[in-house]
Parts: structure tokens; C-alpha cells; sequence
């Protein structure tokens, strides 16, 4: 889109204000209100925030100020704000591309996917919840009636949320997101929206776009919609499965391929792909699994419905929803992300893991079309199964043991992103939980 495109779109919607938006290291939608007179210069010089005020910028007081530059390609009405429009934008300092700046991050490992003549295609599923607050302050279902233990695709518990879901369906659409399916998940109060796939950048601007969607959607009618990765200690988590595949310049997809003996309609291509993901997976479970909180989601074990879905081992196969990657014939279906991740840390490492895997023709093992979740530990590793990290903190460790993160996003970010994620650790170490007064106060 063009300056004097965009111009005319502001004007034929009526458009007063452009929402210049970046996202800081955790992924969460910063904006500034910018006047539509003032188009051109988000574009060339950047809506310019103070960095020191957003998390994991690396940027001090005294330093610079990060300008974030619209990307016109992404320039669109925000439904349920009328008179608004949204662009998304990437960091700048001094004129530069900022190296701490995330979708700067991935751009660069599209970037590399590009000069070999290749398109990463994905097709993101966002899992959500629908929640309030009681009059005791205690997070529950917004659904009072949404009580069945295994309520998975449930009629009356999405009937009864539909005024949400019409309303949040509805924006998507208005702004182009081909909608084609939403259901009720498996926990209580939890839905999954899908839509048709794009390209990567294009699918981590819309991840973004979402969240702001449901957020405001559902605070305007008295509900909470969060993207929490674990809000229920018994029930499943809110993932963000990716669907990945490659295509070559015509359109081609470079991952499927009719021959493969498996037959899981995979190319040597994919295979190497996914030896890559298998090989990094405890390193890329720290930007996938970002907080404290995931970890209760890839917690090995049950829940209450029969199954926690997590994806806590490091193993793929055939349509098999208790391994880390599925496979759904000729691509890849990437179930570790979680709904609270940053969606351009996620395809950044997505995209360096697997074209390492590519580069050295890296192995994923054998397909395991068994249900992980039946066997022990020790019955896993001796079928050569390990499992992802079980908490943050060994999360970390892992991003610290591979150097292939450092070599592409660079020293300074993944110090950064490491310091702000042990922080947290650190914080929810020093926390004294309600079942710890329950189960000590008075133990001794």
C-alpha cells in the first residue's frame, strides 16, 4: 500500500487516529494514538517511544529513543474502535533496524528463507479462555452453566458465549481473516478460532491483531478473554499451534511429497526441517513456553477430561496429538507454542531451527504413532524419547546450552530476553502461594 493508498483508505473509513504498534519482548501490543494528518511520518520516521519504558528493549534513559516505522502492508480499521485504524510497525534506533526490537528478529530469519527462493507458510490456531471475576476476586468461567468434565466441542457452552464469539468473529472478518471454524475446547470457558493460513509475517501481525480484538472485545462486555497459557490448575492449556510449511516461488510446497515411505506425504526437505525443531526443541521451548505459568501446561500427566494435549515430549507423528509435532500429511503441525508467547520469537526460531536442521541434514528419528502419555518415563527413554524442560528455569538453561540462537538473533537479545525471564523465575520463587498457607501454617 502506498502512502496515497493509505490515505484514501483512512479517508473512506473514516479514520481519525492510526494505532502505531509494536510488541515488547513478552509480546504484548504497545500503541500510540497518532492523528491521520500524521501518516507519513510513522512511516518514515516512526511513532518514537521513550525505550526504557517497554520491557526488554535494552535501551536506558538516557539512550535514544526506539522509533517504531508503519508497514503499510499491515494498515487496517480496528472494528470495535470506530474511527481507528492499525498499523503494525518495526523498531528503529539511529535510523537502523533495532536488534532488540522482535519482529525485527524474525524479519531477519525470513529474510534467509528468502534469498533461497522460499516462502514459510503458517497457519496459527489461538486457544483461548472466557473468564470473570466472582465476588470473592477469584478468576472463574464466565459461563456459570460451562461445568462438564470433558466439555470438548460442548453446544451449550459455546451457544452461551456466542454474543462473544459473533462479535470477535466479526472484526476478523471485517479486516480480512478468513474465519472457517470455532469451537469449544476442552476446558471449561475455552474456545479455539480458526482461520485460513498466510505467510509468517503476515500470521504474527494477525496474532497481535487478535489479541487486541479479544482483549477489548471481551472487557466491553464484562468478561475477560485471556490468552494464559494454564488459568486452571486441573483442566487443559491454551496452546497456539503452528501449521508450517514451505513453498518455493511458484507456489509449490517443498515439504509434501507423495513417495515418502512413512507415508506422511513428507519431503526430505521437511524431515530435515523437523530434525531441526526435534534437535532444538529445549532451547526453543524458552520462546515458545515463556513464563512461569506454561509449564503447568507442559506438565507431564492427565487432567481432569482424560488428557492435559500438551505436547511435553520430544517426539512426531501421524496425526498423533500427544507428540511435540504432528504431522497432517505434507506439513507440520508445531504444538509447543502457547497462547502467551511472543508470535515473532516463535517463527524466528521456528525458522533458525529448522534451516539448521536443513543445512545439516539433520535427523528427527522415527515416527512414534503411540500415545505418549501411556507409557512411563523410563519406557520413553528407552525408545529414545526425552521430554521438553518442565519449567522456566530449565527452559533457560537449555536457550543458554545452544549457541545456534545467539549466532542468529544475536548476544545482546538473548542476554536480554534471558535476564527478563530469570527476573520472573525469580520473583515466582519469592511467592507464597495459597497452598502453601493451607499446607504449612500450621504443619509444624
Amino acid at each position: 500500500m502506498t502512502i496515497e493508498e493509505a490515505k484514501a483508505f483512512l479517508e473512506e473509513n473514516q479514520i481519525k487516529f492510526i494505532l502505531a504498534q509494536f510488541v515488547d519482548i513478552h509480546g504484548v501490543a504497545k500503541t500510540k494514538s497518532v492523528p491521520v494528518h500524521c501518516l507519513e511520518s510513522i512511516v518514515e520516521d516512526g511513532a518514537g517511544f521513550a525505550g526504557f519504558a517497554v520491557w526488554g528493549l535494552g535501551l536506558e534513559p538516557h539512550q535514544d529513543d526506539y522509533m517504531a516505522k508503519a508497514d503499510l502492508s499491515t494498515l487496517s480499521i480496528v472494528p470495535w474502535q470506530p474511527g481507528y485504524a492499525r498499523v503494525a510497525c518495526t523498531g528503529y534506533v539511529k535510523d537502523e533496524p533495532y536488534e532488540y526490537d522482535t519482529r525485527h528478529i524474525m524479519e531477519k530469519q525470513i529474510a534467509r528463507l528468502s534469498e533461497m527462493g522460499w516462502t514459510l507458510n503458517t497457519g496459527i490456531e489461538p486457544e483461548f479462555s472466557l473468564l470473570k471475576r466472582d465476588e470473592s476476586g477469584h478468576v472463574v468461567p464466565f459461563d456459570d452453566t460451562d461445568t462438564l468434565d470433558k466439555p470438548c466441542y460442548d453446544y451449550k457452552g459455546m451457544s452461551r458465549s456466542r454474543a462473544f464469539l459473533e462479535k470477535f468473529v466479526d472484526s476478523l472478518q471485517q479486516v480480512g481473516f478468513d474465519v472457517y471454524q470455532i469451537d469449544h475446547e476442552d476446558a471449561n470457558g475455552q474456545f479455539e478460532i480458526n482461520y485460513t493460513y498466510s505467510d509468517a509475517k503476515t500470521s504474527a501481525d494477525r496474532i497481535t491483531f487478535v489479541r487486541m480484538a479479544g482483549g477489548e472485545i471481551a472487557n466491553d462486555m464484562g468478561m475477560i478473554c485471556s490468552f494464559m497459557p494454564k488459568p486452571n490448575a486441573n483442566r487443559t492449556g491454551n496452546g497456539l499451534h503452528f501449521h508450517l510449511s514451505i513453498t518455493d516461488d511458484k507456489g509449490n510446497n517443498l515439504f509434501s511429497d507423495d513417495s515418502d515411505s512413512n507415508n506422511l506425504g513428507l519431503s526430505e526437505m521437511a524431515y530435515h526441517f523437523l530434525g531441526g525443531l526435534i534437535h532444538h526443541a529445549k532451547a526453543i521451548c524458552a520462546f515458545a513456553a515463556p513464563t512461569v505459568n506454561s509449564y503447568k501446561r507442559l506438565v507431564v500427566g492427565r487432567s481432569l477430561s482424560g488428557a492435559t494435549w500438551a505436547p511435553a515430549f520430544i517426539s512426531y507423528g501421524d496425526n498423533n496429538r500427544s507428540a511435540m509435532v504432528r504431522v497432517p500429511y505434507g506439513r507440520l503441525e508445531f504444538r509447543l507454542p502457547d497462547s502467551g508467547c511472543n508470535p515473532y520469537l516463535v517463527t524466528a526460531a521456528i525458522i533458525a531451527a529448522g534451516m539448521d536442521g536443513i543445512a545439516k541434514k539433520l535427523s528427527p528419528g522415527e515416527p512414534r504413532n503411540i500415545n505418549h502419555y501411556d507409557l512411563s518415563f523410563e519406557e520413553l527413554k528407552e525408545m529414545g524419547i526425552d521430554t521438553l524442560p518442565q519449567s522456566l528455569f530449565e527452559a533457560l538453561n537449555e536457550l543458554e546450552a545452544d549457541s545456534l540462537f545467539v549466532e542468529q538473533f544475536g548476544e545482546n537479545f538473548i542476554e536480554e530476553f534471558i535476564k527478563i525471564k530469570r527476573m520472573e523465575w525469580v520473583e515466582y520463587q519469592r511467592h507464597v502461594s495459597d497452598w502453601e498457607l493451607n499446607r504449612y501454617v500450621e504443619y509444624f
